[in-house]
């Protein structure tokens, strides 16, 4: 059984954590969040020690070191902004680390980040779940199988309302989110690079607080790009149904609707890198990059 220690606990995606590190047979013995509204902890691990101020949760996981019982993972679920920060004082506490999206906010971070690895020998591992998604694995077989001189036709729409709370929180500041594109966005660009190969070239027709469209060229792929967080942008359907979320992905013409299929892909994930094959540094520089040129356009 290996142990763990989470950063970011009342957020939306740590519970994700928390529930594949109890599927996975493992136990998660501390945790720390400046917001108390933690109790989600209760049905997963209720013995786990809480912290709300980051010095005493240091302060606690260097006594287990100390003990000759430091924990084995550091599971970085804090704002974006953070995330480096985060993976650093996990390695440098001995522990390999799983971080949630993005690894970092700008591609010159990713460098230091290595070099820690190196100096430590521990390694960070990225959630990059939808390489772990059934449809995208038989696509990326079916690309990568196919005619290398195809190039395909990849509408992408990825809506997801929010509601006032979302712009006035740290998501709606583009120096901590890094904006829509690499706080909700991330997952989908990394998997199309992932598919279709290295991105050629791209440009950016609009890039706000509510919604972000594009186009991109890879290898093997053009790719027009809508992501929003405003709910009229929502499909009619979706609001006679009151589904707060679309995601679609059109392939030559062919549209595939993958709202479906997410729920177990953060256990896969840590099943994954328990078994030695997660993700690491060096699968997320070029993403990393696109989110960072797209982020850049609103300052120009």
């Amino acid at each position: 059984m290996k142990t763990f220690a989470l950063i970011g606990a009342a957020g939306y995606i740590a519970p994700r954590h928390m529930k594949a590190i109890k599927e996975t047979g493992n136990d998660l013995v501390a945790i720390t969040d400046p917001s108390d509204s933690v109790g989600i902890i209760d049905s997963y691990f209720p013995n786990a020690k809480y912290f709300r101020e980051f010095e005493r949760f240091d302060r606690h996981l260097d006594k287990l070191n100390r003990s000759g019982n430091g924990v084995d993972f550091l599971v970085v679920c804090s704002p974006n902004y953070l995330h480096d920060a985060h993976c650093r004082y996990g390695l440098r506490i001995g522990a390999d680390v799983i971080c949630e999206k993005p690894l970092v906010l700008n591609p010159w971070n990713i460098e230091g980040l290595q070099q820690i690895e190196l100096q430590t020998g521990n390694k960070v591992f990225n959630i990059l779940q939808l390489r772990l998604h059934p449809y995208f694995i038989e696509l990326k077989d079916k690309v990568k199988n196919g005619d290398p001189q195809k190039c395909y036709d990849v509408d992408l729409r990825y809506i997801t309302a929010r509601g006032s709370w979302y712009l006035d929180s740290w998501k709606g500041e583009s120096s901590k989110s890094g904006g829509i594109t690499t706080n909700i966005g991330i997952h989908l660009f990394d998997v199309l690079i992932w598919i279709f190969g290295d991105v050629i070239e791209t440009k950016v027709y609009d890039n706000s607080l509510m919604k972000s469209y594009g186009y991109i060229i890879l290898q093997q792929a053009r790719v027009n790009w809508f992501l929003s967080i405003d709910s009229k942008d929502l499909p009619q359907s979706n609001c006679i149904n009151d589904q707060r979320s679309h995601r679609s992905i059109k392939i030559n013409e062919s549209i595939v609707n993958f709202d479906n299929g997410f729920e177990d892909l953060h256990t896969l994930s840590y099943d994954e890198i328990l078994s030695g094959k997660g993700f690491g540094i060096d699968e997320v520089g070029q993403v990393i990059d696109l989110v960072s040129r797209i982020r850049m356009t609103d300052r120009e």
